[in-house]
């Protein structure tokens, strides 16, 4: 009941909100530059950081309906709590009449994780250039009413690609109809939009843009990926990029959107990218207890985004690796399908020991890898506080340990670090979190 009553009330307060937003955004004038999609979009931001620098103002911890009017009008949430809602009604007012930025551009991470969010974004921000990096299933649980029923096919004798393209309320699959709520960035998009060239559904979507389009595909960029203990290359065009930062190879479409967009802007692009900081949760090294390495992915789980870092992890060059992953959440009807998709990468891997935590993992992702036993030890726990007393109790030294997953993840890395001081580089540092993470015992 509280629930559906949240999910009615979203749009309506987020108007709120949006309607003083759009009075400070009005008397700022930036020129606002989207960089969205399903994955990759936070490094995307982080790598037009270090590239444009003060010159533009960023949507840092920003990205929904609430957030980005939030970001605009200088309204904070640090605990998450409930609490924090009364303040921000009474300053919304207040803030959309208070002194504007200075800054010439405005840099937005947007997501779109329910129907209607990316027309009510893309609407509000109207952006002069669109970065769409990546379309997956994310939130799809939010988009499952949206999918053409085969039942409705059988009964018209009509395929659902039929209903796809002439109810737009109605889609084939969950992905497209992902795809066309962030369409919604490219239908707004004044002057210039770069996409992902690899994925038909975005292409697709192009139909609805007067703008530009510039389409970057890894068969005609990319020329040579390499992932080792010293970082990250690529060679992209004939140029070369080295990261100290582990990357996964997708991160090849960031770089390029990266460089059109400050060539598009007329700023100097710095091909070292020698500022750029890896953001929170996205493949980070830390030392940990007993001579382990720890790369903290926690950020998110999804299906692309899981598939991406694992590549990634079996082109790393170590041994004795070892697996932590965690539930795929809000995937709605494809949930079971997709985590026995995740046992079928994880039968390809290269680790010697794989940790499934989560109701999700250890019900459909590890009964389908017992059944296809290989050389690997697999365990399941329901509860982080389970897998932590496991890897305390069975680390020998010098493992190499992958984390992917979101739901208290971050709070087993705090266990294992061996510099305690870098816990503040970890994810989900807000008081709600910590609360969360003191009630599983972590």
């Amino acid at each position: 009941m509280i629930a559906e009553i949240k999910k009615h009330l979203y749009f309506p307060v987020a108007w709120y909100f949006r309607f003083f937003a759009q009075i400070r955004l009005w008397r700022w004038r930036p020129r606002v530059v989207v960089a969205t999609g399903s994955n990759g979009k936070t490094t995307l931001l982080h790598l037009l950081e270090a590239q444009i620098g003060n010159r533009a103002r960023y949507s840092h911890h920003a990205n929904s309906s609430y957030g980005i009017p939030f970001d605009i009008l200088d309204l904070h949430r640090k605990s998450l709590f409930k609490s924090e809602w009364i303040r921000l009604f009474f300053l919304a007012p207040l803030r959309a009449f208070s002194p504007v930025h200075k800054e010439d551009i405005y840099i937005v991470e947007a997501d779109v994780d329910r129907p209607g969010e990316g027309e009510f974004l893309a609407s509000f921000l109207k952006p002069e250039v669109v970065l769409w990096v990546s379309t997956s299933k994310t939130h799809s649980m939010n988009f499952d009413h949206l999918v053409m029923k085969r039942l409705e096919e059988s009964r018209t004798g009509l395929p659902r690609s039929f209903f796809a393209r002439n109810d737009k309320r109605r889609f084939a699959d969950v992905e497209e109809a992902i795809a066309y709520e962030f369409g919604f960035f490219a239908e707004y998009c004044q002057k210039l939009i770069l996409i992902n060239g690899d994925l038909p559904l975005e292409v697709e979507q192009m139909k609805r843009t007067k703008a530009k389009v510039d389409i970057i595909t890894k068969r005609i960029h990319l020329v040579s990926y390499e992932v080792g203990g010293k970082g990250t290359r690529f060679q992209i065009d004939g140029r070369n990029y080295s990261f100290k930062a582990l990357l996964p190879e997708d991160i090849f479409y960031s770089i390029m959107m990266c460089r059109k967009t400050v060539e598009y802007l007329g700023l100097q692009f710095d091909k070292t990218f020698s500022k750029f900081v890896l953001p929170p949760g996205r493949s980070s090294i830390f030392q940990g207890i007993k001579g382990i390495t720890i790369i903290d992915s926690t950020y998110n789980a999804t299906p692309a985004s899981v598939s991406s870092i694992l590549k990634m992890f079996e082109a790393y060059q170590v041994r004795n690796k070892w697996l932590i992953l965690g539930d795929m959440i809000e995937l709605g009807s494809s949930e079971q399908e997709e985590h026995e998709k995740l046992a079928e990468l994880l039968m390809a891997s290269c680790a010697e020991r794989i940790i499934l935590m989560g109701i999700r993992v250890s019900m459909f992702t590890y009964l389908k890898l017992i059944q296809n036993r290989k050389n690997y030890v697999v365990e399941k726990f329901e509860k982080p506080r389970e897998a932590l007393d496991y890897l305390l109790s069975n680390l020998q030294g010098g493992e190499t340990i992958l984390f992917k997953g979101v739901r208290f993840m971050e709070g087993i890395i705090e266990n294992l670090l061996l510099d305690k001081k870098d816990v503040a580089k970890l994810a989900r540092r807000e008081g709600i979190w910590e609360k969360r993470r003191k009630e599983w015992g972590l």
